[in-house]
């Protein structure tokens, strides 16, 4: 039984992978994630949990002969395309503008 923490050996996840018969690159696009994000890891050698916990259920699943690709296809997680945020946006919504001089004016404040 293998025992992690908070991060997983790299070497570990690709065990798990090859229990599966999947590659990085296969598995990356399995989950909808890029392949370099998951070969990034690689050279820190560790991983987080939540990925390879994916990798673990896969391989556990492809052992037992359960379709997993099904199950996953439940979710259907897709690749958010490289700058996939809108235009103007920087991971979210532009936030709406201050009006701070108002404020301040109707708060018997001002700058003079």
């Amino acid at each position: 039984m293998l025992e992690w923490i908070d991060a997983v050996p790299y070497a570990d996840f690709l065990a798990e992978l090859e229990r599966a018969g999947l590659t990085v690159r296969s598995f990356a696009e399995l989950i909808g994630m890029n392949p370099n994000s998951i070969t990034n890891y690689a050279r820190p050698g560790e991983l987080p949990q939540h990925i390879a916990l994916v990798a673990v259920l896969v391989a556990e699943m492809a052992v037992r002969g359960v379709n997993y690709r099904t199950a996953i296809a439940k979710v259907a997680p897709t690749k958010k395309p490289r700058g996939g945020t809108r235009r103007g946006h920087f991971g979210g919504d532009r936030q709406a503008s201050l009006d701070l001089e108002s404020a301040q004016l109707t708060n018997g404040h001002s700058h003079d």
